[in-house]
């Protein structure tokens, strides 16, 4: 079964158990430690990982392993609480697939969150970030091999990934509840090692503002189906390379959890104040 017809597949199952998903459904991925915006989903109901058919399973500590579908600040959403990474082993692909099925679904409208390492010295561990660009560092494309043409073409334009209608929309309402939210580019790499001095030195040159081993081959995959993007990282630990200190999974999520509450009151916020998703034209 190739990956459409797999994604397919899934969605119909997920269909069955949630009946029809409504128009303007928003969609959301939670990443590390950030356990407390899913908690702000009301009216919920849960899908465990692994009654999905199809669907990749997470091993890694501080993602939990559920589809959670209901409403935040009003309006339906589609959660998936915990990814899959490449470092698990999964190919790019496989590691995008739950990215396809939320679009099978008919989810157009994407909100992708991570915990990662604040590389620029002007930012604060415990804030965070709206991505504005990103650098894919992997050395993988989730659109390797056959392209399916049903989800987009087989090169895909990425010069307007992040959508900055919804860009706009979450730094005023990060304004208006007084949280900071810093704007910077994004690098994904491999994993799961984290970075040495020189290497964070060398993708502070890049341009890169935060780090993480997510996000980015999501965004391509969700680029090449047409989905409008607003990407919140959780910047959980400054990488310094003159001063590096040491840190672990552990604090990563420690750090991630505190600053959950903020995520939480942020995204509830941006998608209750979203217009009418139509208004923001396509990606723009």
């Amino acid at each position: 079964m190739n990956q459409l017809d797999t994604a397919r597949h899934s969605a119909r199952f997920i269909r069955e158990k949630l009946c029809k998903v409504q128009a303007g459904t928003l969609g959301l991925v939670l990443g590390s430690g950030l356990g407390a915006v899913q908690e702000r989903i009301t009216h919920a109901t849960d899908l465990p990982y692994p009654e999905i058919p199809g669907l990749p399973q997470s091993t890694v500590e501080g993602h939990g392993g559920f589809l959670r579908f209901g409403l935040l600040g009003g309006r339906p959403v589609i959660a998936l609480c915990g990814r899959v990474h490449l470092y698990e082993g999964h190919p790019a692909a496989e590691v995008c697939l739950p990215i396809r099925v939320l679009h099978e679904l008919g989810v157009r409208t994407l909100v992708l969150t991570n915990a990662s390492g604040a590389l620029n010295p002007l930012f604060s561990a415990g804030t965070l970030m709206c991505i504005t660009d990103h650098i894919n560092f992997t050395g993988q494309s989730p659109l390797t091999g056959p392209n399916a043409d049903a989800w987009g073409p087989r090169f895909p334009d990425l010069s307007r990934v992040w959508c900055p209608g919804l860009a706009v929309l979450a730094l005023a309402e990060a304004r208006r509840l007084g949280l900071v939210l810093e704007r910077g580019v994004y690098i994904q790499v491999a994993g799961p090692n984290l970075e040495t001095p020189a290497e964070t030195r060398a993708y502070r040159q890049l341009g890169a503002d935060a780090i993480g081993m997510s996000t980015a081959i999501e965004a391509i995959a969700a680029a090449h189906m047409g989905m409008r993007l607003l990407g919140i990282s959780c910047l959980t630990n400054k990488n310094l390379p003159d001063c590096m200190a040491e840190t672990s999974h552990q604090e990563v999520l420690a750090v991630a959890g505190r600053a959950a509450a903020d995520m939480a009151l942020l995204l509830e916020a941006v998608a209750q104040a979203l217009p009418d998703l139509d208004s923001l034209g396509d990606r723009a």
